[in-house]
């Protein structure tokens, strides 16, 4: 894939096409670890900016939200994401919700019955770390899916995120897109080092022996659901300097095309600051 130029907008550069970029190319921004830090940074303060003003709005009785869902491969950096995006705004305005096998109770609902308990409120940005999409990805791959049940929860998800947008939460959605060989790396990384340990799974291996079936999955996953109000995102994660710079990004640009507004105070603004005027120090 061309490299786009650094001007152009983040979102229309790394919106799922015909062709997913290479896992460790930078298709878009910076290209180089030292710079990506810089405009991260950068990207911080605006990201801060903006959020803090989007939970005031909802505060103020706003209904909008923002819902970003992150898919990927084990080691993708999902997780890394969350800790490193997330971690540049205020806690009170996130909504953070990690998805894993279903346990029992939820099997006895619906599929999306879980997903809709762990939506965001307005004003808050949700995130979704793994989501709705693995009850397609892994019976899929597991062979517990039919093409027929498949079909029609692709249908669903497309009405629950259509749902989503008419009651005024934007769904951003990524796929962090790691290489095999990055992977492996990762994964002996992680048993290499004692403190990471608690991250490694033996079963991230039976996974991993169904890369290609995966891969099918997630092109099949980008055609079917990739909607206008919805679009999926592919962000190169062999570099995680990169990977946490683009869904800054990605994040700004959809805050920033919002335009969050404070809401105006419901009192006299010059009332209250002459009333201070007579205010003292308590004794």
């Amino acid at each position: 894939m061309a490299k786009k130029d650094e001007g152009s907008r983040v979102r229309d550069a790394l919106r799922v096409g015909a062709e997913l970029p290479d896992p460790g190319s930078t298709p878009v921004g910076p290209g180089k670890k030292a710079k990506a830090l810089a405009k991260f940074e950068g990207a911080g303060e605006l990201l801060s900016g903006l959020q803090e003003a989007l939970y005031a709005e909802g505060v103020g009785g706003g209904r909008r939200s923002v819902l970003l869902v992150l898919q990927g491969m084990d080691t993708s950096g999902k997780g890394g994401t969350v800790s490193h995006v997330l971690g540049l705004v205020n806690p009170m305005g996130v909504h953070y919700a990690a998805f894993k096998k279903p346990t029992a109770a939820e099997r006895r609902h619906h599929y999306l019955w879980r997903i809709r308990k762990q939506l965001p409120t307005p004003g808050q940005i949700g995130v979704f770390d793994r989501s709705h999409y693995e009850d397609i990805l892994v019976p899929r791959v597991t062979g517990l899916l039919t093409a027929a049940e498949r079909r029609r929860r692709y249908g669903e998800i497309n009405a629950f995120e259509q749902e989503l947008t008419d009651t005024g939460t934007t769904v951003v959605k990524v796929f962090l897109h790691i290489s095999p060989e990055e992977q492996l790396r990762r994964l002996k990384a992680r048993l290499e080092t004692p403190e990471k340990r608690w991250k490694y799974n033996p079963g991230d291996l039976e996974a991993r022996s169904h890369w290609p079936a995966y891969q099918e999955a997630y092109a099949d996953i980008f055609k079917k659901t990739s909607t206008a109000h919805a679009p999926w995102y592919v962000v190169p994660a062999d570099h995680k300097w990169y990977r946490n710079w683009a869904v800054a990004e990605l994040l700004s640009e959809t805050l920033t095309e919002l335009k969050p507004e404070f809401p105006e105070p419901d009192y006299d603004v010059a009332e209250e600051l002459a009333k201070l005027k007579g205010v003292g120090v308590p004794s």
